[in-house]
């Protein structure tokens, strides 16, 4: 009996931490810092997740925590376009500041390369796919990046997988 115990407290203590525990305790180690850019980056993206977390009833897995960061950044990313075109760079600098420490949470990105030879493995093992079926290669493609631990830009693989289609 002692033992099972022992046992179940030991994983307790050796589980990771939970990425909402995290963000959580680098807003009390920015606060002690005084960063003000990073404390407002992690509160918001605190909130975000909190918010994910009120809608789904339950709380969050690491993988829902992570779809969430990457929608920030893809946000993020969109702002950053908007600013760029209306000549606010100072905000878009801004934005570019925040994609940074929220990527900091996130695996690391897979390279075009690697994201490259995922899309030919996945047309080559769907045999001579047509650009009719490229939503199909899509979703092969962005699943096994999935499977893989992968963190990818679903544009980045669509515009791949425009350009091996369209070489066939």
């Amino acid at each position: 009996m002692f033992s099972a115990v022992l046992s179940l407290t030991f994983t307790i203590y050796n589980s990771p931490m939970p990425l909402v525990d995290q963000i959580q305790k680098d807003i009390v180690t920015a606060m002690k810092a005084k960063e003000e850019a990073r404390l407002s980056t992690l509160r918001m993206v605190k909130s975000a997740l909190q918010l994910k977390t009120v809608e789904k009833m339950s709380p969050l897995d690491d993988k829902e925590s992570q779809a969430v960061l990457a929608t920030l950044i893809k946000q993020r990313k969109e702002s950053i376009e908007q600013f760029t075109k209306g000549g606010r760079q100072e905000m878009a600098d801004k934005e570019a500041a925040e994609i940074i420490v929220i990527e900091g949470y996130l695996p690391k990105a897979a390279s075009e390369a690697d994201i490259a030879a995922g899309v030919k493995a996945t047309i080559a093992e769907m045999g001579a796919p047509t650009m009719k079926d490229m939503g199909t290669v899509m979703k092969n493609a962005m699943a096994k990046f999935a499977a893989s631990g992968m963190r990818v830009d679903g544009k980045t693989v669509s515009e791949l997988v425009k350009k091996e289609l369209a070489g066939k």
